[in-house]
Order: structure tokens, then sequence, then C-alpha cells
């Protein structure tokens, strides 16, 4: 599939030795694409493989969806043409060979929903996008006019930095007047405030502004109205959001954009290593002559993977819960942001077994892996303190059942206790 045409190649059916395959092209017309699939009816075709790159493949895919029983999109990487042969021709043939076959597995393609639901959630993020740019030139504008209001204020397009920034615009307001304006702890800090509103901004600038902020509230009014479109769309699907809602750092927009991307049906992936895999937030495996090389992720789902790393770092913010030990325990050893995408990771393997399980998830606790490692923990620390020149005694807070391999850690200079040392 391309642009401007369609190849179809059509293999005779099983058991006909004399029948011969069809092949046909049509362009990429709505019309033309009708007659595709006419034709492809008259021809009594059941199943369809597709090959193509970028979005020419949705159109094709819209138009036979509720006509064909079985529908195969395949990634051109995995589908490499032979050498010598590279013809669309040949390349029809060769798919509809492979998935008469059976040797064929198709990508990924969710429902006409879940697909719809992409679409608005992928615009909101590049509603965003966009609305970031906008604030950030209106930042450099007020800038080269040094006003320094983002100096003083933690946030220049709050309730009160926007009032100051129309005041700039009006022209008809002095500093110490527009200082006024500030709301809340800010009210603390006019005395800055005039010191910073006392810019040099020409007329020039003000209406460069002007227009800026039109643009900043119109992005917001079409964020707005995307935000009300989806929520009716996941309406039927509530007891499964509240259930999402449950895993730290994970609020309702992203279990909009993490449903939209994988769907509600786990079936599609074989167990939750595969979506890991499908969505590239897992390392790479490259591995050659007993070799290991580089175990960089790959590109997969960046819709995917921004959603669950922002959820992942507001997950390491939360006092008291596993996520947040699990990223400082794995920041200590390989990064920041290797740590991020195992907490990623480990998110939507929770997510795949809450939508396919069902339940809400369980919090295991920030001193969960120490529980589980406590007499290797325990020896580790008190060689450390003896490497120090401590003599340590252990003894426990409460009564409780002595776990294995505790002995051996609190037999270790039970009877000495030097001043200064640990117990």
């Amino acid at each position: 599939m391309h642009k401007k045409l369609v190849v179809a190649h059509v293999l005779p059916p099983d058991g006909s030795l004399k029948a011969e395959a069809k092949k046909r092209t049509f362009r990429t017309f709505t019309r033309e694409l009708e007659r595709l699939r006419l034709w492809l009816g008259q021809c009594k075709v059941t199943d369809v493989v597709m090959e193509s790159t970028g979005p020419y493949w949705r159109p094709v895919w819209n138009v036979l969806e509720d006509s064909v029983e079985n529908l195969v999109l395949m990634n051109p990487q995995h589908v490499k043409g032979l050498r010598g042969r590279k013809t669309d021709q040949a390349d029809a043939e060769w798919l509809a060979g492979h998935l008469g076959r059976g040797e064929l597995k198709g990508s990924f393609v969710p429902p006409r929903w879940v697909r719809e639901l992409r679409d608005l959630t992928r615009l909101r993020v590049r509603l965003l996008q966009d609305l970031n740019r906008v604030k950030n030139r209106i930042g450099q504008l007020c800038e080269t006019g040094n006003l320094k209001v983002s100096s003083v204020a933690t946030d220049l397009f709050g309730v009160s930095g926007r009032r100051m920034l129309r005041g700039v615009v009006k022209g008809d307001r002095d500093a110490a007047w527009m200082a006024d304006w500030a709301q809340g702890s800010l009210r603390k800090k006019r005395a800055e405030l005039k010191l910073a509103l006392e810019g040099r901004f020409s007329d020039h600038q003000r209406r460069l502004l002007e227009r800026m902020l039109a643009q900043v509230e119109d992005l917001e009014q079409h964020i707005k109205e995307l935000e009300q479109e989806i929520e009716p769309r996941l309406a039927g699907h509530e007891e499964l959001l509240q259930r999402l809602l449950t895993i730290p750092g994970v609020d309702r927009i992203t279990v909009w954009c993490v449903l939209a991307e994988i769907g509600t049906d786990m079936r599609v992936f074989e167990d939750a290593a595969h979506l890991a895999s499908w969505a590239a937030l897992c390392p790479g495996n490259w591995e050659s002559g007993g070799k290991r090389f580089s175990g960089r992720t790959r590109k997969g789902n960046p819709y995917l993977r921004r959603i669950l790393c922002q959820a992942a770092w507001a997950a390491s913010h939360q006092r008291g819960s596993y996520l947040r030990a699990l990223y400082h325990r794995l920041r200590s050893r390989r990064g920041h942001q290797k740590a991020i995408m195992a907490v990623a990771h480990h998110l939507l393997i929770v997510i795949y077994h809450l939508i396919r399980d069902g339940g809400v998830y369980r919090e295991l606790g920030y001193d969960y892996y120490d529980q589980q490692r406590k007499p290797q923990l325990t020896r580790r620390l008190v060689d450390r303190l003896e490497r120090m020149g401590f003599q340590v005694t252990l003894k426990p807070l409460c009564p409780h059942p002595v776990e294995p391999g505790w002995e051996s850690a609190n037999s270790l200079n039970q009877n000495i206790i030097n001043p200064g040392s640990f117990s």
C-alpha cells in the first residue's frame, strides 16, 4: 500500500490445481477502495494481510474492517522483500503466500472505539506541546522586555501572573498597581513584584504579548473540550478506571492514555512480558557470537512510554510506597533514567494484571524489599559497622519468629557493647 495506489494479490483456493492467482491494482480514493472491497468479496476472500509504512494502511483497514473476517497488518521491518525481487506485485504475492501458510503474526490494531480514543488522547498531547511552546515564547518575550515576574512568581501563568500580563498588554497601570494584584502567598512578595514589573515594554512587544496570550487561551479551551469528549467515551469502563486509580502515581488522565494505547482486552498479548516488549519498556535484546551488546530500549510507542514515565516519576515521590523504594534502590546503582524506566515497566506489568485479572492494587510498602532480604541485609550492615571499628549487638524491638539466617547475624559479638556502639 502506498499513498496513491494499492496492489492486491489473491491466492487460488486450496486444492484448486488449475486456478490462477488474481492480481489487481487500485487507486486510494474512497470509490476505488470500495471497488477493492467488492472485488475481494467476489473472490470470496476471508483473510487479508497488508503491509504499509506511515498512515496509508488506515483508510484501507477502515473500508475492509466490517467485510473481511481476518485482517492482519504487518510491520515492514518484519517482512523485508527478497533482494532482486522487490516490486509491489512480488511483495503482495510473498505476503499472501506466507499468510496462507500461517507464518505471519500481525501487529496489534485495537478496535475502532479504542483507535478513536487514541486519536483524541494523542491530539491532546500535541496541543499540550503547542501550549508549552507558546508559554516558553511568552517567557522569552518577557525577558526581552526585562519583565522579571517569573523570577519572583513560581508560575508565570497562574491567576496573579496572567492578570499582570494582561495589565502589561493594556499599558495603563504602573508597576506598584499591578504588583498589588498578587493573590495568596505571592502578596508577601509585592515589593519584589514591583521591581520585576518595571520593565521596558514597547508597543510592538505589547501587541506580540497580546497575540500570544490569545493563543494560550485558545489552546487551553481546545484541551478542555477534548477532555470533555474523552470522558464519556470511557463511561462504560468506570469500574476499571477506579481500580487502576488505586496504583500510586496514576491519575485519571494517565488511565485515559494507557487504555487508548493498549485497549481493555489483554488477550491480544500473550503475557505481561510481551506487552512490555511491545511497548519497548524493557531492555533491548542484542546478542551475537555469545557476546551481549547494548541493552538500550527500542523506540516503541512514544505516547505510552511518555505517560508511564510521568506516572513513574509521580510514584517515586509518593511516601511509603513500594514504587518509591524501587526507584531509590535502582537509582543508587543505575542512575535516574534507568530507574524511571524500571518503575514504568513495573507500572505497565501491574496495569496488565489489573485489567486481565481484576482486583485493585495491593501496596507492598516501602520496606518490602528489606523484609524479603532481612538476613542478608542484616549481615551486610553488621559487617560494615565492624569494618568501621564497632562491636554490635542486635536485639529485636518486639518478639517475633526468628527468620532463617537471623541467628548467624545475631550471634556476632552479642555480649560486648562498647561506649559508642550501636544496639
